[in-house]
């Protein structure tokens, strides 16, 4: 039996080794190229650790977010209330030509929206195309539009299928 289980040790070892060359694109599989798009790049300018406010029903709230890259360079990850009941992340990502967001959500349901034109030169938005687990009546995230104000501050309108508005979160970089 010991032999038998050293064999199945060595195979997983080398099946493992094997497919993180592939992964790591020393394989035989070929990776895609990240296109470096403006869009891709003022996105990635969010990376680091934000503090924010936004209103709820009238009342000043704080916010949280922290965004970082993942996936060799390929995606970003955009986390609002890290470590909370209600921690969501977005990511943002190329489908080929075009940028999407896929934004799990704590409505328990992953909208995933698409880059559309920009409104002024220092936003980036995107909206509606598809989601999972959205049954019918049920209200989902319908676009976001990320305003750069500057390199420490920007503003984030989360708009949702059932409200008149949009939520509008207002972050400052956090310093280190």
């Amino acid at each position: 039996m010991k032999g038998a289980l050293k064999v199945l040790a060595v195979a997983v070892v080398v099946a493992s080794s094997g497919l993180a060359a592939v992964v790591a694109g020393q394989g035989e599989g070929k990776m895609s190229v990240v296109p470096q798009t403006a869009e891709w790049k003022t996105m990635t300018s969010l990376v680091g650790e934000w503090e924010g406010t936004y209103t709820e029903n009238g009342k000043p709230m704080v916010a949280t977010l922290e965004v970082r890259m993942t996936g060799d360079g390929s995606a970003i990850m955009h986390v609002m209330g890290k470590n909370t009941p209600h921690e969501m992340v977005t990511m943002i990502h190329p489908d080929g030509k075009r940028l999407l967001a896929t934004h799990y959500c704590a409505a328990h349901n992953q909208p995933r929206m698409a880059l559309v034109p920009s409104k002024a030169p220092n936003q980036v938005g995107f909206e509606f195309v598809d989601g999972t687990n959205i049954g019918p009546g049920e209200g989902y995230m319908k676009g976001v539009v990320f305003t750069f104000v500057d390199a420490d501050h920007h503003d984030e309108a989360w708009t949702h299928s059932a409200g008149p508005g949009a939520m509008v979160f207002k972050y400052t970089r956090k310093k280190k």
